[in-house]
Formats: structure tokens, C-alpha cells, sequence
């Protein structure tokens, strides 16, 4: 029997053949891009695995005995807004451990840099970054050591007494292999792990799998309605139901499998592409490291003909059970307003936390407390989808008189489950972006974002957080030199407040700024050539200043700091907190201060006012960066979805449509059907996952952080407009196809 539905499935002519071409190429895309989905994930646990090293030293390790420990200081340096991590390292023997990547640990004056960051202290004046790193290059850190080939890395040999002095410096006796299970501010790897990888792999599984599952079905529907009637006269000449449905699922699982065979072609070519894609918005993978586990390229091999074929069991229902079921074709059953329990229940999850009044204190209990509200929010609005067609059919039904919106209309209100399948994808994409897009913007607009002062500043901490002082006086020299740099307008030293000198009258702090710190003390001297920081009254020598303006993301212009009962001469001799350089904005300028102030001063970092802001805006960039690529990835993927949906409708309805024809109906009307029978749902459910959305959005951030939601910029609304004029387009361009399998022959075949 299997040889017979194989020799029906392939000789059944060219109407047979191009049906089986079609289902095999949309089910090759749908596993090209689950593949690739798959090797992502797998690509992030690798990446997180290779930088394990960074944590060497990190309090709960257990170190394994050494003869000759090693001096060990990870700290972090900056350069154009992107961060660079340097280990400095200083052996007390020749059997001291070697990090990973190193041939062989470098001594004082040798220093090994990651290929990016040696190609960009090449590329760059030595006075910008190459006098940071003392001595020569010697090498390369070698790929096992780099979580990406952008990996900005370097290993700095140091003596012994150089490392000794420097805040977070010590000996260890080996390297990590394995991370520990507190690490905090210890572990200086910039792995994507515990909350967010599972944040990130719910997102993934539930916005970018589903679709294409969702995909993957659809395809294997084409022509259900003429497979169905073939079925259904071989039922009528004595084929048994066991005979029919194992006909059916040769058929489709033969299509699936050629598919899936040409969708892992498909993943091998899509891989270099794909490693280019930063998936969790740090940097792009290695191509190595795009592979697939054996469970997850045998499931999809076996998995996706199997779930081809269950699908075409399920859709032949009625053949099964009777030969004339085919023809007694009756209204299905409507959905019921049960379907709107799961989104309802997602919704009321994430808001159970705004009305108690407090949010689970743990990350983890965080992650299990907001992500099966999203995740039960978006399979609602999937299960909700027939039953809000169904709903909004019926009431454009009841206001419009035109021949083909009534056709169309009840259509959809009769099989609401058909016309909301084409466009389910869609829905999923448009609820992650718009959840995300709406976070993000409302975080950035209560933290405020980067930018905003002509003139850039230029940070260097100097006895602050808890690192030693470094003396009371400022060398004149230093000051001397970085006031005659191009590009400087201006430094100001800001010296610390043992005594409480001054008054700061607090200001109102925007949402998310921690409390204003004791005033330090700057004179107005040099407070004039820093504008930005704020300004002394009439007639002041010394001010004293809230120490978090001069790292606040936003300009401190308008503000008037109170005069502090001190002479100049006297703040002189205070312990210096920082310097802080204003300078014409230009990346030249500012590295070139950081360069200066970096090797005046080892043991700190020099970093810009933007640099304050970095990890938070990196973190940031890389949700952004993740629902890009589930807009980018979703978006193709339900356009496909409703192609091959709207032409499978056509398929499956040319015979009726084809009389409709003959008795006088023009085509232009019946284009005007199908238009709306797809436009409709797409719009009317849009609408709802968008407001589904920024619903569950708004209860996240007033539970989470005590936000309001902050509405979305242009830019959203317009990606969101071109999105919907994209699925239009993919409409209207199936509508040719009506001309030409309406003809008089299909009346007559059908």
C-alpha cells in the first residue's frame, strides 16, 4: 500500500507534482530557519562557555594547588563607546598557569591583544589607545579564549609589585574552567546566562519557533480540498478509511521529508549569514560554533514528515468517516468566548503583581513570575485569534451592503478558524516587538539616554568607590598638559568633602537615580569651564557640588550649586575625588584625555560620561537587538505563511469560484473578496495583539520597576505601517492568481 501511495503521489501529473514542489519548498524554509534558530541557541551556550577564563579568581572557586601562583587584575578600559577588557597578569614561577589563547604568559613590557582589538590599535594614533598598553605586541589571544571574533581582549604582563597595589588584584593558582555559582561584579566574562538566557530562549522558542511550526503546517495544507474530494471518490470505489489515511500521510510526508532534506541545505547555506546576526545584541559568533546537537537535527529530520503527516490525518477527518463527507459540507462550529480565557489569565498574572503591591526579590524568582504571564498572553492571543475574527466579521457584516464584503464577511464569520490561521505569525511577531520596543523605550526615557551636551565630558575616578586615594594635589604638570590637548575646553578637578563643607539643596531625582551623595568640593574656576555640571552664585570661590553630576547622563546646566566656606588654597589640599575633562566632542579629543589620564593613573579608569551609561545601554541594545531579529526573522516567515495560505484558499475554492465566473461574476469582484478575507482578520487582530502588547508592557514596568509606560517613538509605528503594507502587498500579489485557475475548465474538472 505504501508503494502504491508513493507511485499515486508522484504520477498523479503535473497538477500532483507541482503541489508536492510547493508543500517541499515551504517546508524547506520553515527548517532552514528552524535549524538555524537552533544552532543560535547552541552557538550562545558555546560562547558563554569560552569566556569562563575571565572569572578566574572569583570568590567561590576552589583553586588546585600550584607551586607558583600567579598575580591576577581583570579591569575594564573603554574606547569609542565600546568596552575593552585587560587582564594583567604577573607569573612567580615558570609553573604558573597559562589563561587559555596564550602560548606562554607575557612578561613586563609584552602584552597579547585579541585579532580586533590588535587590528584597532593599528588602525589607531598611538596617543588614542596604543600608549594604554605598555611594551610590544607578542601575539594574538587565540579563538579559545574569545567569545566572538570582535572580542576586544588583552593580556598585560605586569611585575608583581605593579598588580599588587590595584583594587580586585590577587594571586591564583589556576585558571576557571567552570563558572562559580555567585560571581556579582567578581566575574568579568560578558556571558549571557541564568535569567536572561532563559528569558531569551522563551522568546526564542515561543516568537520564533511557533511561526515557523505554524508555517510548516500551513504547508502542508495546500490543496486539502482537492485531496479530500480524490479521497473521497476512492472511499466511494471501496478504499478503506486505514487505506485512505495512510495514502494521505505517504503523500504529505513524502513532500515534508524532500523539504526537510532541502532545508538542511538550506541551514548550511544560511549559516554564514546567520553568524553574522548578533542574536543577543553583544557581538557575531564564530561559524564554528553554529552546529546543531544530534537530538535537535534528528528531531527536526523525523519530527517535521511526522507532524506533516498527523496533519493530514487531522485534516481528513471527514473522508474518513464517511465517503460523502466531502460533499455534506456544513457551517463548522463558532468558536466560543472561552477562547479568551488564556489571554485574559496572562494578562491577570502580570497584573496580580501590580495590585499586591511587590515583585519576587530574586531574579530567578522574577523570571518565573513575569514570563509565563507573556508567554500564556501570546498562546492566548493564538487560541483568542478564531473566535476576535469571528467577533469582528459578524459586526462588518452588519454595516456594509457591498457584494463583495458580504461575501467576504461571511466567509470569515462562518470559518473564522481559516481566515485567523493565515495571519497567526504575524500576530506573535507583532506582540514581542511591540512589548519590547515599548520596555526598552520606557527604561531609556526614565533613565535617560546618552547625548544631549555639546561639549562630551571625560571621567577619571580617582580615590572614588572605594579605591585607595591617590594623594591630595593634582600633578601641575598633568593638568598642564591635558589643557593644551586640541579639543579640551576645559578641567575640573573635584576634590573630596571629609568635613561636610557646604550645603547641597537635593533636587527632585529623576526615576531610576540613586541618591544624591555627599557634596564634594570644586572651585569656580574650574566648575566655569564645565558648564555642563552647573554653575557657582555670584561672588563664589568654591562650591560644593553633588558628586553624581558629574555622572549623571543628563546635562546639570540650569543648576546653581550653594558656595562652600572654604578658600581655594584649602580645597587644594583635600584628597582629589576625580577629574573631569569637557571637550569638543570629538572621539580624537576624548581618547586621547582617557590615554593621558589611563597611564598618569594604572589602577583607575578613565571612562566618559557615556561610558556610565554603557553596560545599562548595551543591555538594552541587546533586547533591542533580540526583537529585531525576531521582527526580521517573523515578519518573512508569516508572510509566507499567509502566501501560502491565500493561495491554498484559492486552490481549494477554483471550482466555486469558477462558477461564480460563469454566472457573471467579474473578477475584479472576486479579487475583492480574497482581499478581504485576509485584509480583515489581519488588521482587526493586529490591532488586538498591539493593545495586548502594551497592556501586558504596562503591568511589567509598574510591577517591576514602578514605571508608567512611555508611548513608542515614530520609528515603531512606521516599522509596524511597513510591516502591514508588506503582508498587503503579499495579498495582492496572490490575486492574479484567481484569473488563471477560474477558467471554464475548472467548473467542468473540479
Amino acid at each position: 500500500m505504501i508503494a502504491f501511495a508513493l507511485r499515486l503521489a508522484v504520477s498523479g501529473g503535473r497538477e500532483a507534482l507541482a503541489r508536492l514542489a510547493m508543500i517541499a519548498a515551504a517546508v524547506a524554509i520553515g527548517v532552514g530557519l528552524l535549524l538555524s534558530t537552533f544552532a543560535s541557541m547552541n552557538a550562545v551556550e558555546r560562547t558563554n562557555q569560552r569566556q569562563v577564563w575571565l572569572d578566574t579568581g572569583a570568590p567561590g572557586r576552589t583553586e588546585r594547588a600550584s607551586a607558583d601562583p600567579l598575580w591576577w587584575w581583570p579591569h575594564g578600559d573603554h574606547y569609542d563607546g565600546k568596552s575593552l577588557t585587560e587582564v594583567d597578569v604577573a607569573a612567580t614561577g615558570p609553573d604558573s598557569p597559562v589563561p587559555p589563547g596564550l602560548t606562554r604568559l607575557p612578561v613586563p613590557g609584552e602584552y597579547y591583544a585579541s585579532p580586533a582589538l590588535a587590528k584597532l590599535i593599528r588602525d589607531t594614533p598611538a596617543d588614542q589607545l596604543g600608549d594604554r598598553f605598555p611594551g610590544r605586541l607578542i601575539g594574538t589571544v587565540g579563538d579559545a579564549a574569545l567569545a566572538s571574533p570582535d572580542a576586544r581582549i588583552a593580556v598585560i604582563g605586569r611585575t608583581p609589585a605593579q598588580i599588587k597595589g590595584a583594587p580586585g588584584a590577587r594571586t591564583v593558582t589556576s585558571i576557571a574552567e567552570t563558572r562559580p555559582v555567585t560571581c556579582d561584579n567578581e566575574c568579568w566574562d560578558n556571558a549571557v546566562r541564568g535569567d536572561a538566557l532563559t528569558l531569551i530562549s522563551s522568546v526564542v522558542a515561543g516568537a520564533l519557533i511557533f511561526p515557523v511550526l505554524i508555517f510548516i503546517a500551513t504547508a502542508t495544507r495546500l490543496s486539502a480540498a482537492t485531496r479530500e474530494q480524490r479521497y473521497a471518490a476512492m472511499r466511494l470505489v471501496g478504499a478503506t478509511p486505514r487505506q485512505v489515511s495512510l495514502i494521505s500521510a505517504v503523500e504529505s510526508a513524502l513532500a515534508a521529508a524532500v523539504g526537510t532534506v532541502f532545508g538542511f541545505g538550506l541551514y548550511a547555506a544560511l549559516r554564514p549569514l546567520v553568524a553574522t546576526i548578533p542574536l543577543t545584541g553583544q557581538q557575531r559568533f564564530f561559524l564554528s560554533d553554529l552546529t546543531l546537537h544530534a537530538p535537535q537535527a534528528l528531531g527536526v529530520a523525523v519530527g517535521v514528515p511526522v507532524a506533516a503527516a498527523i496533519a493530514a490525518l487531522l485534516a481528513l477527518r471527514r473522508v474518513t468517516v464517511s465517503p460523502l463527507g466531502v460533499s455534506r459540507r456544513v457551517t463548522p462550529r463558532p468558536p466560543s468566548a472561552w477562547r479568551l480565557v488564556p489571554l485574559l489569565a496572562g494578562l491577570a498574572e502580570l497584573a496580580y503583581f501590580v495590585f499586591v503591591g511587590r515583585r519576587p526579590a530574586t531574579g530567578n524568582g522574577q523570571t518565573a513570575a513575569y514570563l509565563p504571564g507573556f508567554l500564556i498572553v501570546m498562546l492566548g492571543l493564538v487560541i483568542a485569534g478564531p473566535w476576535l475574527t469571528m467577533i469582528v466579521a459578524r459586526a462588518a457584516a452588519r454595516r456594509t451592503r457591498r457584494p463583495a464584503a458580504l461575501i467576504a464577511v461571511r466567509r470569515l464569520a462562518d470559518d473564522p478558524k481559516a481566515g485567523f490561521r493565515a495571519v497567526s505569525g504575524l500576530v506573535l511577531a507583532l506582540f514581542v516587538t511591540t512589548a519590547t520596543v515599548s520596555i526598552i523605550g520606557t527604561i531609556n526615557d526614565y533613565r535617560g539616554t546618552l547625548g544631549g551636551d555639546r561639549q562630551t565630558r571625560t571621567v577619571v575616578e580617582v580615590g572614588s568607590d572605594g579605591q585607595p586615594p591617590l594623594g591630595g594635589t593634582m600633578p601641575a604638570r598633568l593638568l598642564t598638559e591635558m589643557r593644551a590637548m586640541p579639543g579640551v575646553r576645559g578641567v575640573a578637578v573635584v576634590h573630596a568633602n571629609p568635613d561636610g563643607v557646604g550645603k547641597v539643596v537635593h533636587r527632585r531625582l529623576h526615576p531610576g537615580e540613586p541618591p544624591p551623595q555627599a557634596p564634594a568640593l570644586v572651585t569656580c574656576s574650574d566648575l566655569a569651564q564645565t558648564p555642563m555640571v552647573g554653575r557657582c552664585p555670584t561672588g563664589a570661590k568654591v562650591t560644593a557640588v553633588d558628586f553624581f553630576a558629574f555622572v549623571s547622563l543628563q546635562s546639570q546646566s540650569n543648576l546653581r550649586w550653594p558656595a562652600a566656606g572654604i578658600s581655594p588654597a584649602a580645597v587644594a589640599k583635600l584628597p582629589v575625588q576625580l577629574v573631569y575633562v569637557a571637550t569638543d566632542g570629538s572621539k580624537a579629543a576624548m581618547e586621547r584625555v582617557r590615554t593621558v589620564l589611563t597611564t598618569a593613573y594604572p589602577h583607575q579608569q578613565a571612562r566618559t560620561v557615556g561610558d556610565w551609561g554603557t553596560d545599562l545601554q548595551q543591555e538594552l541594545a541587546g533586547w533591542r537587538q533580540l526583537a529585531d531579529v525576531v521582527l526580521m526573522t517573523t515578519l518573512p516567515i508569516a508572510g509566507c505563511s499567509l502566501a501560502v495560505s491565500v493561495v491554498a484558499g484559492l486552490s481549494d475554492r477554483r471550482r466555486p469560484f469558477a462558477l461564480l465566473r460563469l454566472t457573471g461574476a467579474p473578477l475584479r469582484l472576486l479579487q475583492r473578496v480574497i482581499g478581504l478575507e485576509s485584509t480583515l482578520p489581519l488588521l482587526a487582530v493586529a490591532a488586538i495583539s498591539i493593545g495586548a502588547a502594551f497592556a501586558a508592557s504596562a503591568l511589567f514596568l509598574k510591577s517591576q520597576m514602578r514605571y508608567d509606560l512611555v508611548s513608542p517613538g515614530v520609528a515603531y509605528y512606521a516599522v509596524v505601517a511597513g510591516g502591514l503594507a508588506v503582508a498587503l502587498g503579499i495579498i495582492a500579489s496572490t490575486l492574479p492568481l484567481l484569473r488563471r485557475i477560474t477558467g471554464p475548465e475548472a467548473a467542468r474538472n473540479g
